[in-house]
């Protein structure tokens, strides 16, 4: 098993990022979207509770195909700066106590969010509030940086050299993976290209809106420098510089 990274106090460690987070943060393919509610009833016809919903990213993706969303989100920064949708209700909650009824929603979504949970207490609640026949969806949004582009594998590096090889870029591991095949039925993984165009200010916005990244400090300093760098080499002429992730989406179903 990983390091555990739901026991590095992820309820508060991002309370100020939240600004950061809901402004540069990217968002999701609607190709992943489509996947996630592929083969369910239509979507008016849907709850979905989507779990660390953060400031709402994937949430309005969600609720901007009709489907009602419980947005449960434990940080209160995070909610405030949140931009309400009709077919939002965020609630305050976390992933081991939704506070949602018994068999309520028809789709579990959690964005960006699983490797914070305690995985054995976050599926037995999710059990608990899914249909039958309802489906669950982890999805990440990972960085390309294997693929064939200089800019994201160049970023990728300063990154990791600013977070000092920060173990929060663990996914969905094999205990995970192995937990979830006993609690659901038919976890298959879907991968959808995607980028994210950023200005400069764009691109150090992203990087501080991570939990492990320094917002002060030498180490501070020497990211955003080498990021300016990075932008003046590859950004375009519109001042665009793109960066390339693999958006991977596990899929799978609470049994009947």
């Amino acid at each position: 098993m990983t390091d555990n990274l739901y026991q590095m106090n992820p309820q508060e460690r991002f309370s100020d990022r939240a600004e950061d987070y809901a402004k540069y943060r990217p968002s999701y393919p609607s190709e992943a979207i489509d996947c996630i509610l592929d083969e369910l009833s239509a979507p008016s016809q849907l709850i979905a509770a989507d779990i660390g919903a953060g400031t709402g990213i994937s949430a309005r993706l969600l609720a901007d195909r009709g489907v009602r969303v419980k947005a449960i989100e434990p940080n209160l920064a995070m909610r405030e700066v949140a931009t309400p949708h009709p077919l939002i209700q965020f609630k305050d909650g976390n992933a081991e106590s939704t506070k949602l009824n018994n068999n309520s929603v028809d789709l579990v979504t959690c964005f960006q969010a699983f490797h914070w949970f305690n995985p054995e207490l976050t599926l037995t609640e999710v059990a608990r509030i899914v249909k039958s026949q309802g489906k669950i969806a982890l999805i990440w949004n990972d960085r390309d940086i294997n693929g064939k582009d200089e800019f994201t594998r160049q970023h990728g590096k300063i990154i990791t050299q600013a977070s000092g090889n920060s173990p929060i870029h663990s996914r969905l591991d094999g205990y995970s993976y192995e937990l979830i095949n006993s609690w659901f039925t038919n976890l298959v993984r879907y991968s959808f290209p995607y980028q994210q165009a950023m200005t400069k200010e764009q691109l150090i916005g992203l990087a501080l809106s991570a939990s492990y990244i320094p917002k002060r400090g030498d180490i501070h300093q020497q990211l955003v420098n080498n990021l300016t760098n990075l932008h003046q080499k590859y950004s375009d002429k519109l001042g665009l510089v793109y960066l390339q992730y693999q958006t991977n989406v596990y899929l799978t179903n609470a049994r009947n």
